[in-house]
């Protein structure tokens, strides 16, 4: 198909599967974008009050890059809101220890400046002047990156998905597929819940931590993992604003813990980037106890204020992982006509801006250097993760 015009099926509305819509759109491809749930889907990773959008990657230059070419977009997609939905905050990396090479942090700062950034460095002098709702002697080292920030992530996928509307994609909420329609190894269509079967050239499956279910012969590639996200009502709101506390990272890969200022909501919001549990989506989402205490242990050492506050609400996201740890966007080598764009790991949200188009090029099969790191890759089984910023512990 590379090339021709043709109907493309998506299956999920989160924003690996909205910004996909748009861009086979605006290569004239006519798009259906379906979803078993409303859109935004309530229980999707993407619909959350926020996600972090930075370009710190560790010593992988590849996603700086990549986040080098989406910041100029959520800047441009913020003039065409009505208000802005990327809050450019900076991103504050704090680490406990003096940041060392082979360290999240120093090769950050490190790719950061040799890139042009101008991240600036800190003492806890700095911390404690800055950024007062910060224990200061428990951080003695780290930067501030004044590009980046987050996103309000599902008012982000609810106007992707006006746009598609706009763009006169098929948008169909409430559309369970119950399976893929074959012939002669080659896909053809999906077949819903009810019986419908829809015809399309081109499949797409982009459904987060239900892929594995929906694709089962990739449960030993992909599996879903649950991690927890804590909100907090600070009746300090001076403290926690975007200038005095912005989003963070809180010695991310030895502990998992970042964060987010006082949003429109008077929300402040912490979470954790760790390898998570490993939970079926459809369950039922039960506290566990355990993160509770862990997430009090981690507030007492590090935002005195907030560690006697109760826990406004608590929910969870669940992450599509691979076991690198890099996003899966390629077509099935086994099923002509299907494409999986999947693998979020933790870290697919901020890149909204090219994920369409990265997602679009494996569609139409056309090169691009992404394409390797994002490919096709069952045989693939490194002893850990390579998402620096993650907790593997």
């Amino acid at each position: 198909m590379s090339g021709k015009q043709g109907k493309a099926v998506i299956v999920g509305a989160g924003v690996f599967g909205a910004t996909a819509a748009l861009e086979l759109r605006a290569r004239h491809w006519e798009v259906m974008l379906a979803d078993p749930g409303p859109v935004p889907h309530p229980m999707a990773a993407s619909t959350d009050i926020s996600k972090v959008v930075r370009l710190a990657y560790g010593s992988d230059e590849t996603y700086t890059q990549l986040m080098e070419e989406a910041l100029p977009i959520w800047r441009e997609w913020n003039r065409r809101w009505p208000e802005p939905l990327f809050h450019e905050t900076g991103v504050l990396t704090l680490t406990k220890t003096p940041m060392a090479p082979g360290t999240f942090e120093y090769e950050s700062y490190r790719i950061l400046e040799s890139r042009g950034h101008r991240p600036l460095q800190l003492t806890p002098a700095d911390i404690r002047k800055r950024f007062p709702g910060w224990k200061a002697r428990t951080y003695v080292d780290g930067f501030y990156q004044s590009e980046g920030g987050y996103a309000e992530s599902a008012r982000v996928v609810a106007w992707l998905a006006e746009l598609a509307r706009a763009m006169r994609v098929a948008v169909r909420p409430e559309t369970k597929m119950a399976g893929l329609v074959e012939r002669s190894g080659r896909v053809t269509g999906i077949q819903t819940r009810e019986g419908e079967r829809i015809a399309a050239d081109s499949v797409i499956v982009a459904t987060g931590a239900w892929t594995p279910k929906l694709l089962p012969y990739l449960a030993g590639s992909l599996k879903p993992t649950a991690h927890p996200l804590y909100h907090f009502r600070p009746p300090n709101k001076r403290l926690y604003c975007e200038t005095m506390f912005p989003v963070f990272t809180a010695d991310i890969s030895r502990t998992g813990w970042y964060g987010f200022p006082l949003n429109r909501d008077g929300i402040v919001k912490i979470g954790n980037h760790g390898t998570g549990r490993e939970l079926d989506p459809d369950e039922p989402r039960q506290r566990e106890p355990e993160e509770e205490a862990s997430l009090r242990r981690f507030l007492e050492e590090t935002f005195p204020t907030l560690a006697p506050l109760p826990i406004a609400e608590k929910r969870i996201c669940f992450y599509c992982d691979t076991r690198d740890e890099h996003f899966w966007i390629d077509r099935d080598p086994q099923r002509q006509g299907l494409v999986v764009a999947a693998g979020d790991s933790g870290h697919g949200f901020k890149f909204a801006p090219v994920l369409g188009r990265i997602i679009a090029d494996a569609v139409e099969d056309r090169p691009s250097p992404l394409r390797h790191r994002f490919r096709w890759r069952s045989e693939v089984h490194p002893p850990c993760g390579q998402e620096e910023s993650r907790y593997h512990g």
